[in-house]
């Protein structure tokens, strides 16, 4: 019948692009062994090891373990994914040219980078249902301020993808990979992001100005207290705007 199969040639709407290549990039990570290493089973291993050690251990803690515990993995979680995991994607798409031939596609490089952000809300959202369970299912009973949560979450993405992008397209794919897993593992043990910044005495008052200090700090005072602790969103905003002006100046595209 005439008409029936006229082509509509041109692009798709650019929601949709974005859309499309979000999903594309949670399905890339999830599909990926190490980064659903990073992104669900540390942060799984952490938030058990830390409740049933905290006792053995002697650590100080202000509230029950778990009710510390769960909101620093939640955060632990966001980081992982959003600096870790993308950094080390983004390097080696840099290195494989992937990054380049995206970029010469109808989807812009603007709306290349709203997928990769939307792709990791995708997958943190995946990882506040897991945790959240595992730590339901251990005890924690949380007075949420979803609010203060949800700015957390929301600024700690920015701010942490944004350094991870600046990291992934200063460096070569290789350095990129052993600078993020350092940088993951240093703050994950003396970032204040598992723990509160009270554990680390003295050092507490320089860690709570790094990213994951504010994104823990953000978090506990938002699932344990029911706030908005807008410093250290204040603190996330900063590191956000930062990244960002650091990696329009220095990412390369290939």
């Amino acid at each position: 019948m005439s008409g029936t199969f006229t082509p509509r040639p041109g692009a798709a709407p650019l929601g949709r692009q974005v859309l499309a290549q979000a999903r594309m990039e949670s399905r890339l990570m999830l599909r990926n062994g190490e980064q659903l290493l990073l992104a669900v089973v540390i942060p799984v291993i952490v938030l058990i090891g830390g409740v049933t050690g905290a006792d053995s251990i002697g650590i100080s803690l202000e509230h029950d373990p778990i009710d510390v515990f769960a909101p620093g993995v939640l955060a632990l979680a966001v980081m992982s994914t959003a600096f870790t995991s993308l950094a080390i994607a983004t390097g080696f798409e840099r290195r494989y040219g992937v990054i380049k031939r995206l970029g010469s596609s109808p989807l812009p490089r603007s709306g290349l980078l709203a997928g990769k952000v939307g792709g990791l809300l995708l997958v943190e959202l995946l990882q506040v249902v897991v945790i959240s369970a595992v730590a339901l299912a251990m005890g924690w009973d949380p007075d949420p301020g979803y609010l203060g949560a949800l700015l957390a979450v929301v600024l700690g993405t920015a701010a942490f993808a944004s350094l991870g992008l600046f990291l992934a397209g200063a460096l070569r794919a290789e350095a990129t990979l052993a600078a993020a897993n350092l940088v993951y593992l240093l703050l994950l043990a003396g970032g204040a992001v598992v723990l509160p910044v009270s554990a680390y005495g003295a050092f507490g008052d320089v860690v709570r100005w790094l990213p994951s200090g504010a994104l823990g700090s953000a978090m506990r005072d938002a699932l344990i207290d029911g706030g908005v602790a807008w410093r250290d969103l204040g603190v996330l905003l900063t590191w956000a705007v930062l990244g960002t002006v650091l990696t329009a100046r220095t990412f390369k595209w290939e």
